[in-house]
């Protein structure tokens, strides 16, 4: 269903982008490259951070000038973006469907529905999203109404559907799925392009996904990728 603007395929033309660090809310932060977005969670005895962005990033030292306390590195899913970097944190955790994207498996534990993560007064639960990758996960923090989305879900940019670790058909599953319950968050943290978002943007999604599957969205070439742009 088109594309982020994180080049992933092939290195950054530019230098290495410094990364910006913002305070989202009380002990939530995150770390934008003007490409991709990355989500660190503290507290006095360890941190959580959501994705680990391109191997040349330097999120490492981002991180640890935020907090010094020992880091537990989640994924929402394998592309290079999210996961290049991880090889800086000694304890990873990734769905199992995604573990062929990733070339360096020391340290990487699965992740699957139900899982909980805590930090602090923050409580994770793992959400499956199958469809971007066929690991794609989010992050629900149900007390807080917040819902970290990977890429599942976006505001303002397009969002990579194709490949074979791809499937519209089971985006369109997880779609539907997390319709079901977005009276439940008030806050979506996307990685790519405007954020926060409000939940209504799942079903804007969700319906760009159903007229592209029923071939009714207008299309460009997009000359640097293998693919087609759909205009929702």
């Amino acid at each position: 269903y088109s594309g982020p603007a994180a080049m992933y395929n092939q290195k950054k033309e530019e230098e290495s982008l410094m990364l910006q660090t913002r305070q989202l809310m009380e002990n939530l932060y995150c770390f934008e490259d003007g490409h991709v977005r990355q989500f660190l969670i503290t507290a006095p005895d360890k941190a959580l951070l959501l994705d680990a962005g391109y191997a040349d990033s330097h999120l490492r030292e981002a991180v640890q000038a935020v907090t010094d306390a020992p880091v537990q590195l989640l994924l929402t899913h394998g592309d290079p973006d999210h996961a290049g970097g991880m090889a800086d944190f000694p304890e990873v955790w990734l769905h199992q469907a995604d573990w062929p994207l990733v070339k360096n498996q020391a340290g990487l534990h699965p992740l699957q529905e139900g899982d909980l993560f805590a930090c602090g007064d923050y409580l994770l639960e793992v959400i499956e999203v199958p469809g971007h990758t066929h690991g794609s996960v989010a992050f629900a923090d149900r007390e807080k109404r917040l819902l970290f989305v990977g890429n599942t879900v976006q505001k303002g940019g397009p969002i990579y559907q194709f490949g074979t670790h791809r499937s519209l058909r089971e985006y369109l599953r997880s779609l539907y799925k997390l319709q079901g319950m977005a009276n439940q968050f008030d806050t979506l943290f996307p990685c790519h392009y405007d954020c926060p978002i409000g939940p209504e943007y799942i079903e804007h999604t969700l319906q760009d996904a159903l007229s592209l599957w029923g071939n009714q969205l207008p299309s460009t070439d997009t000359p640097d990728k293998p693919c087609r742009t759909y205009q929702g």
